[in-house]
């Protein structure tokens, strides 16, 4: 039996701050800041009452270097 590891990663848009935010397989999210290598300098994010996460299409994954 052949088991592959699939890392699930979820792309968001803070509506209320207009960042970029990751949710990850286990279920903790990452602000990515404004940065070349943005995914290298992410910091952890608490979702606050103001908090509008909109799901964004996994393709801008690429553009901001976000790993599969």
């Amino acid at each position: 039996m052949c088991v592959t590891a699939i890392r699930v990663l979820n792309l968001y848009v803070d509506r209320s701050s207009q960042h970029w935010v990751v949710r990850d397989a286990d279920g903790n999210f990452w602000l990515l800041p404004d940065v070349d290598n943005c995914w290298d300098h992410r910091k952890p994010f608490e979702l606050a009452d103001d908090t509008e996460l909109e799901p964004v299409p996994g393709h801008y994954r690429y553009v901001l270097g976000i790993p599969k």
